[in-house]
């Protein structure tokens, strides 16, 4: 070939198309699991597992107020091959329709992160993430 190319001459090789099949993948083969966390950093914390074949990929973690109807979002994590697939956002909205009804808001302040929440117009609060009348916030209990 003369311009050095192993493949065809108009092929796209790499990210476009790897981007398309992780987005692919992401909505048609992750689990949503809600999950407590053990150990947490707080007794009332819950997780919602993103997991694929057997494998937790990411997970959210946040805390619910039974008094003012409030979420906090403490943590999002993402593997890496999953990032810019849109599974932030489908994680996130899979959260609001777990509890609706609920106002979130977030302590996270990472630039990727920050993006996501921002997409979703979810604020951001300090550092602490505790609710405005009680100072501590409270678990919200599943419903059976």
């Amino acid at each position: 070939m003369a311009n050095g190319q192993n493949g065809p001459r108009h092929s796209r090789r790499g990210r476009p198309l790897g981007r398309l099949r992780r987005r692919l993948l992401v909505y048609r083969s992750i689990e949503f699991l809600p999950s407590r966390v053990p150990g947490g950093t707080h007794p009332d914390e819950e997780c919602l597992l993103l997991v694929h074949i057997r494998k937790v990929v990411g997970q959210v973690r946040y805390r619910l107020c039974d008094h003012c109807e409030q979420g906090v979002i403490t943590d999002v994590t993402l593997e890496e091959r999953f990032r810019s697939t849109g599974l932030g956002t489908r994680a996130l909205s899979h959260l609001r329709s777990r509890h609706p009804g609920v106002k979130w808001r977030s302590t996270l302040n990472l630039r990727a992160t920050r993006d996501l929440l921002r997409r979703m117009s979810i604020p951001a609060t300090g550092a602490t993430g505790s609710c405005p009348h009680t100072g501590e916030p409270r678990l919200r209990r599943q419903k059976p």
